[in-house]
């Protein structure tokens, strides 16, 4: 099901359905930059570069909550999870919210 069907892909809907399309995709947009962040760590991105540095302000900015649950040494896979975990509750949360936002 695509997004404008979930939407009923008409400029015409009701606040509600706006809302919720909104709300949906910050969520979306949060866990990408979140799972962006993990996959460039992980693949050993330059972190002099600009694109990279702000992929990563803007995931610190996301998950400054997460930061320091987990201790353990292998830094991949804390990185990962630091990161990984608040993506997963903004999909969560932000899909949750979006349905039930939807239904008004």
């Amino acid at each position: 099901m695509s997004v404008d069907d979930q939407y009923n892909g008409s400029r015409g809907g009701t606040a509600a359905k706006r809302a919720a399309l909104i709300i949906h995709t910050i969520a979306d947009m949060a866990a990408a930059f979140l799972g962006l962040w993990i996959l460039l760590y992980l693949l050993e991105a330059n972190q002099g570069n600009v694109f990279v540095q702000f992929v990563k302000s803007v995931a610190d900015s996301l998950a400054w909550w997460a930061q320091d649950i987990f201790t353990m040494d292998t830094e991949g896979l804390r990185v990962a999870l630091h990161y990984g975990l608040p993506a997963a509750i903004y999909l969560l949360v932000g899909h949750l919210i979006a349905g039930r936002v939807r239904r008004f």
